[in-house]
């Protein structure tokens, strides 16, 4: 019942509200992001989702698009402008996601969203994480985010699709704000965001 119906209610009346009482503060980050990295003002990227199916997750943009000698773009922590690492560093970067949970393609907790090349690599378990909607918070980033490994992500994930309930998501939810005033767990060590998976070995 949480899981079907709940849940995605609490989703999409949330995620109005909040983009009612945080538009200010989305125009106002959308204007210094024009100011400090020019247009496009958003990142928008295909995601996979429920089920696997793809969508189109929107986020403001926090690196320049620097490239080398060879035409390759730069690493990541050399292209993080440091505008985008303080909207970065506080997740507000994360702000226009709240479109997609409107839309119902994401929710507000969940596994996180990964890259859409990553499909063919997960094994049976870890396919799980696309049992539920992804979020924008989840119970792997109040456990680490983006500084512990891929397979402890993918175990957190997995236990969170077992055991998804309102008591749960309410306790990442407080979590994911207590994080976010830490400023912890945002990068992997010696890298801006985190290495790209290249499957289980």
């Amino acid at each position: 019942m949480y899981r079907r119906l709940i849940k995605p209610f609490l989703d999409r009346v949330g995620a109005a509200v909040l983009l009612l009482l945080f538009s200010p503060v989305l125009l106002v980050l959308m204007a210094v992001t024009w100011w400090s990295l020019g247009r496009p003002i958003f990142f928008v990227q295909r995601r996979p989702g429920y089920g696997g199916r793809v969508f189109e997750m929107i986020k403001l943009r926090t690196m320049d698009d620097r490239r080398d000698a060879r035409g390759e773009l730069l690493p990541d922590e050399q292209r993080i402008h440091k505008t985008g690492h303080i909207i970065r560093s506080l997740s507000l970067d994360e702000l226009p996601q709240l479109f997609n949970v409107l839309k119902g393609e994401m929710s507000f907790v969940g596994p996180r969203p990964l890259l859409e090349e990553y499909l063919p690599l997960y094994n049976e378990r870890q396919k799980r994480r696309h049992d539920v909607l992804p979020g924008i918070t989840g119970w792997a980033q109040v456990n680490g985010r983006n500084a512990i490994s891929w397979e402890q992500k993918f175990e957190y994930d997995v236990w969170y699709v077992e055991n998804v309930s309102f008591a749960l998501d309410a306790k990442i939810l407080w979590m994911t704000i207590l994080k976010v005033f830490r400023r912890s767990g945002i990068s992997a060590e010696n890298h801006a965001t985190m290495e790209k998976f290249k499957g289980n070995g």
